[in-house]
């Protein structure tokens, strides 16, 4: 058969890695995806995922047309154009009678795939005037943002990993994740820590679990699910009691030491050890280690960000970074100042905190407000803004990318906001949980059947990169690409759509590298010189940190008022058998989040490669020990139960995990009625979260891991 190799780039995660694609020009089909070894950043590395990107476009369950509800709730084939149609009409009526802030968008992880998607999404609120936008990565990251407002940012920027002599990772596995948003750099991980490790580097891992990359650490702190606020103001407890902290940086731009001293001092390493599970010795250990390294960073993922005090835990993350003074100075280069964004030049200043400001819409849920840097709600609060009545409630949900009802946190809430709404839009690319659920479903082009570039991680890149990508395959059917969608309803409803370079023609239909230029106007590197490269390149960009003085004596601030109140609250309350948490002692285990190396949370688990390794459920991690006092074996079925609600799940013995800890991976199952098919299909850990009990202040983040549960052996369901 007649083989045509292009050069591409993976959108099966955050990494983007370089990949060659062989295409049969015959069949117009794509037959087989490897790393493309002429890349310069990734030298032919890419994952299982990534491989297996051809079965994901031509998986014979995925959508080839979009669908339209009926009333007796089957589907039916409508054209894209005429959906289109009728969306438009039906969001008018609910703008005129409701309001603009009746109109709301979902954007799920593959939204953050797709070059620029955000951008015309935020672009189309504008244009129709609702701010109610919505996001994944407020599930799970707005303590980073609550972090970073509270305590402060150094203009110049973190130390890169590249020539770092210690590395601290807290609740996070980038040789799974591959996710480069960590300051772990997701281009080849594996050889990219093994060739640190050779060269000195020391990593230090904190983590319940014995994941991949502590198993590969120096040092595995292995700490009680829950606890890493423990843990961290423990470690500073040490380096500031034994001035280990960087002086100078501290004594020019910091504020608040002697009150952030009083607040850990009785977070000894004795104290930590009884309430967080980690010997005293390794507490000391790990301060040594971090504080005693030249260069290097703290950083943190999901466990933390996901888990009860995601706020306190990310800014004791940016605090210790702060007293270590693991920031660039002046006249150091910034390994990676941007290709495809606008230049922005970095000084050596304080931007101050300004504890929790309104950046965006306040919810009318708890009080709740916007803290994602462009002002997306926090997904916490969707579902109760859809089914609470009043002036300014959700009428309408497009979601773009996503998977709601198998992501958002508190499952059951999740399904009964969906079938209340009276327009549900999902752009997606089969039927999943929430497309069961919705009244239109567009059907989207995939990455390779659509012109790209890598702008979402212009700048987590190492070094300064970019690659374009023209589509390798001819899309078959009636697909569009997403940011079509937006397009598509502005001209239908006569408003605006607004990019970097100027508002889009709506006289006629841009092509997909107009889109892509408007999304890049102003770029260092212009994008039609990235495209004179379509395998990726580097780029000659330099920049280097400038002097400057922070305006009015700006300082970080490491004794921030909410950061000594969380602490004291920490502190004040009873270590129990479990840990500090005062959280049920009913509840035998806590219920922790992982990763999966060969699917991206809901996405690729239907895949024939998959399914063929026997990855059918998100299993149920569990001790030995604990499945033998269950009296049941690897295989089994658990009933797992929170205050909120039980699960099903098939247990599975593992060392990774101590007795009292259950691991399973997000984002899988169904919903309820589907339950009997848990050996199929999985089960939905975030049904077990209690959305109205078990949150953070500020951002209202649900406890979605560290999860209290109860254990017990279950039947098998009927109906399987």
């Amino acid at each position: 058969m007649p083989i045509e190799t292009k050069k591409s780039f993976c959108r099966m995660c955050h990494a983007f890695c370089a990949v060659d694609v062989d295409v049969d020009t015959t069949l117009n089909k794509v037959v087989a995806v490897r790393g493309d070894a002429d890349n310069p950043i990734f030298g032919g590395y890419t994952c299982i995922k990534g491989r297996n990107l051809p079965d994901q476009h031509n998986h014979p369950e995925r959508l080839r047309t979009s669908l339209k509800r009926m009333p007796d709730g089957t589907f039916v084939p409508i054209s894209s154009e005429e959906a289109m149609d009728e969306i438009a009409g039906k969001l008018r009526v609910i703008i005129e009678r409701d309001g603009p802030r009746a109109v709301a968008t979902y954007n799920g992880t593959y939204a953050y795939l797709y070059g620029g998607l955000l951008a015309i999404s935020k672009a189309w609120h504008k244009g129709i005037g609702s701010p109610m936008m919505f996001c994944s990565a407020s599930i799970d990251q707005p303590g980073k943002q609550i972090a970073m407002m509270r305590h402060g940012i150094w203009g110049g920027g973190d130390q890169s990993f590249d020539g770092s002599d210690v590395m601290l990772m807290v609740g996070c596995n980038p040789l799974v994740s591959m996710f480069a948003g960590i300051k772990f750099p997701a281009y080849n991980p594996w050889k990219r820590l093994n060739d640190a490790q050779k060269r000195g580097l020391q990593l230090i891992v904190i983590d319940p679990r014995s994941s991949d990359v502590a198993k590969r650490a120096d040092l595995h702190l292995q700490v009680k699910p829950g606890e890493d606020p423990t843990l961290l103001a423990g470690i500073i407890h040490v380096i500031l009691e034994e001035g280990l902290y960087d002086g100078d940086f501290v004594q020019a731009h910091v504020a608040g030491v002697e009150e952030l001293r009083e607040a850990v001092k009785d977070f000894t390493p004795d104290y930590v050890e009884t309430r967080a599970g980690v010997p005293a010795q390794h507490v000391i250990k790990a301060a040594h280690i971090f504080a005693e390294g030249k260069r290097g960073m703290a950083t943190s993922g999901t466990g933390p960000s996901m888990a009860p005090r995601s706020n306190l835990s990310e800014q004791l993350v940016v605090t210790l970074n702060t007293l270590c003074g693991r920031y660039l100075r002046e006249g150091e280069s910034i390994p990676n100042p941007g290709t495809l964004t606008p230049t922005m030049p970095r000084f050596t200043n304080v931007m101050a905190g300004k504890g929790v400001p309104q950046m965006g819409e306040k919810s009318r849920i708890k009080g709740i407000t916007a803290y994602m840097p462009d002002g997306d709600l926090q997904a916490t609060v969707a579902a109760d803004e859809i089914l609470t009545p009043g002036p300014g409630q959700v009428r309408a949900l497009i979601t773009i990318a996503g998977n709601p009802v198998s992501a958002w946190p508190d499952q059951l809430k999740t399904i009964e906001a969906m079938k209340s709404l009276e327009l549900n839009v999902t752009i997606d690319i089969k039927m999943s949980a929430t497309a069961k659920l919705c009244d239109y479903i567009i059907a989207p082009k995939l990455g390779l059947e659509r012109p790209d570039a890598t702008l979402l991680i212009d700048t987590w890149f190492p070094e300064p990169y970019a690659q374009y990508a023209a589509a390798a395959v001819e899309a078959e059917g009636d697909l569009v690409e997403e940011w079509e969608v937006f397009w598509g309803l502005a001209k239908r409803l006569g408003t605006e759509v607004v990019l970097a370079g100027g508002a889009m023609p709506m006289d006629r239909k841009p092509t997909s590298d107009e889109y892509l230029d408007l999304l890049t106007a102003g770029s260092r590197v212009p994008l039609s010189e990235v495209r004179k490269h379509p395998g990726g390149a580097l780029f000659p960009v330099e920049m280097k940190v400038q002097r400057a003085e922070s305006p009015d004596g700006a300082r970080l601030q490491a004794g921030e008022i909410e950061l000594i109140a969380e602490l004291r609250e920490v502190r004040a309350e009873p270590v129990t058998g479990h840990g500090g948490y005062t959280m049920e002692e009913a509840f035998s285990h806590r219920l922790i989040s992982r990763r999966l190396r060969d699917v991206n949370n809901s996405s690729g688990r239907d895949l024939p490669a998959i399914l063929a390794k026997g990855i059918t459920t998100n299993l149920a991690y569990m001790s030995a020990v604990d499945i033998a006092e269950l009296g049941i074996n690897s295989g089994d079925l658990i009933e797992i139960t929170s205050d909120r609600s039980t699960i099903l799940g098939v247990v599975e013995a593992t060392d990774d995990v101590p007795s009292g800890v259950i691991s399973m991976s997000h984002s899988w199952g169904d919903t309820p009625e589907n339950d009997h098919k848990v050996r199929t299909i999985g089960s939905s850990t975030n049904r077990l979260v209690n959305l109205d009990k078990h949150h953070e202040k500020w951002t209202g983040m649900a406890w979605q891991s560290a999860i209290p549960v109860n254990i017990k052996a279950a039947k098998e369901p009927v109906g399987v």
